[in-house]
């Protein structure tokens, strides 16, 4: 019951941030058709659009990499850890989202966080848009939320997860 609505809640959540990025996207193509028709047919790009462009970008791949690890679709090398016993895969995958929390709460949410603080602090603002760049260091600490909360849940789903099935699609949990 309780996992039923684990995967409920993730999959709520991955819809809501696909939404998100897809809207990302569309703003990005957006701007740089723009900045292309600035460039070649008005004879000047807009000074706004390699910014505001660059940073989408930085939004986009922040947010679908959370979202590409969350669902499971990140690249992974596993070709060594597939020849392991189904026991030692299952540790081998513990470690790794406990590696991975490490990684996010550390270098995402505080390193992030520390950024976000700092250049807020300094009131760094970006050239040609104007806006305050902790504004848009903020991908790096909320894209460590969801990378945190999918590899806790990835990691509940792992250890309840029977070993011989751990790396199976869609791999049935044992109560």
């Amino acid at each position: 019951m309780m996992l039923a609505l684990l995967k409920k809640a993730r999959n709520g959540m991955t819809a809501v941030l696909n939404v998100g990025l897809m809207v990302i996207v569309a703003l990005l193509v957006l701007d740089v058709i723009w900045g292309v028709f600035t460039r070649y047919v008005m004879g000047e790009q807009a000074k706004w659009t390699e910014e505001l462009a660059r940073f989408l970008l930085v939004w986009v791949s922040l947010l679908g990499g959370a979202v590409a690890f969350g669902t499971r679709g990140h690249l992974g090398v596993d070709y060594f850890v597939g020849k392991l016993h189904p026991e030692a895969r299952k540790l081998m995958t513990v470690i790794g989202h406990l590696v991975v929390l490490l990684f996010a709460g550390t270098v995402f949410l505080y390193g992030g966080g520390r950024v976000v603080t700092e250049a807020l602090q300094l009131e760094q603002m970006t050239p040609a848009l104007g806006w305050k760049m902790g504004h848009v260091y903020l991908a790096l600490p909320i894209a460590g939320v969801f990378m945190i909360i999918y590899t806790i849940e990835n990691l509940i789903m792992d250890v309840l997860t029977s070993a011989d099935k751990l790396h199976e699609p869609e791999a049935e949990v044992t109560e």
